[in-house]
C-alpha cells in the first residue's frame, strides 16, 4: 500500500454494483470484492450464499486520503444504500446482503461515527447499518472481481444514475 493510502470496507448489498461505484471515484486506488466479518476460514461464494457463514458481501476500497477523505466515502456509501433496510438491498435478501462499514484502523471510527450521526439526524431515526472493526476479509473468486465490467448486462440493484454520480464526483475532488 502506497504512502497516504488507506483501506475501508463497505457492505452495501450485492458487491458487484458497490465495487463499480467506488472504483469510479477519483481518489480510489483499488477495489476488491470479498466477504467480511464471518465465522469460517476462506469461504467460497457458494458457502456465503447459504447465509450460514456469517459473512457479508463487502468491497475493500483502497483510497488515497490526500485525494478523497474517509468522511466523503462514507457519505457516498449512504447514498447508494437504504440505511433502514435490514439484510436486504434491492431484490437481494439475506444476512450476506446486510449493510456495514468495517474499519481496520481504530482511528477511523470517530470519522465514521460522525457520518452515521449526520445520517441518523437527517432521516430522524437510527440506521440498521453495522459499524464495526474488520474481523476478517477474504477476496471473492476472480469471476466476481469487476463483474459488471466483464458482464455489462449483469444484474445490479444500483441504478446506473449512481455510476454517473460517481463519475461526476471525480471532478470535484471534495473531502
Amino acid at each position: 500500500m502506497g504512502t497516504g493510502q488507506k483501506d475501508i470496507y463497505f457492505a452495501a448489498g450485492c458487491f458487484w454494483g458497490a465495487e463499480k461505484f467506488f472504483r469510479l471515484l477519483d481518489g480510489v486506488v483499488e477495489t476488491e470484492v470479498g466477504f467480511a466479518n464471518g465465522n469460517t476460514p476462506d469461504p467460497t461464494y457458494k458457502e456465503v450464499y447459504t447465509d450460514e457463514t456469517g459473512y457479508a458481501e463487502t468491497v475493500r476500497v483502497r483510497y488515497d486520503a490526500s485525494q478523497i477523505g474517509l468522511e466523503a466515502l462514507v457519505r457516498l456509501f449512504f447514498k447508494i444504500i437504504d440505511p433502514l433496510s435490514l439484510n436486504r438491498q434491492g431484490e437481494d435478501e439475506g444476512t450476506r446482503y446486510r449493510t456495514g462499514v468495517y474499519y481496520s484502523d481504530p482511528a477511523d471510527e470517530a470519522a465514521i461515527s460522525e457520518v452515521f450521526a449526520e445520517v441518523e439526524k437527517a432521516i430522524g431515526q437510527p440506521v440498521v447499518v453495522e459499524k464495526l472493526p474488520l474481523r476478517n476479509f477474504y477476496p471473492a473468486e476472480e469471476y466476481h472481481q469487476h463483474y459488471l465490467d466483464k458482464n455489462p448486462g449483469g444484474y445490479c440493484h444500483l441504478s446506473p444514475a449512481f455510476f454517473e454520480m460517481a463519475r461526476n464526483y471525480k471532478s470535484r475532488q471534495t473531502n
